[in-house]
């Protein structure tokens, strides 16, 4: 992943983003993100603290910089 997707997400969401973020960061509404983690369709990686699901900066880094290089790829 990349250091700068890295430093976005952190200066924005810090180390970890709550399910409505990452669907904020997604461009999803947080319904489409919670049905996502039921079917298991979601593709980040998320655990739970509590009562609350997250996920870390670093999944969603890695996710954002997935979806580039296969974009990358598709345009070439």
């Amino acid at each position: 992943m990349t250091l700068m997707t890295r430093a976005a997400i952190i200066d924005r969401y810090g180390m970890r983003l709550s399910m409505e973020q990452l669907a904020q960061v997604l461009g999803v509404h947080v319904q489409t993100v919670y049905n996502q983690l039921t079917t298991g369709e979601l593709p980040i990686r998320t655990y739970k603290e509590g009562a609350r699901r997250w996920a870390s900066y670093e999944a969603v880094a890695e996710y954002l910089d997935e979806m580039d290089e296969k974009a990358r790829a598709h345009r070439e």
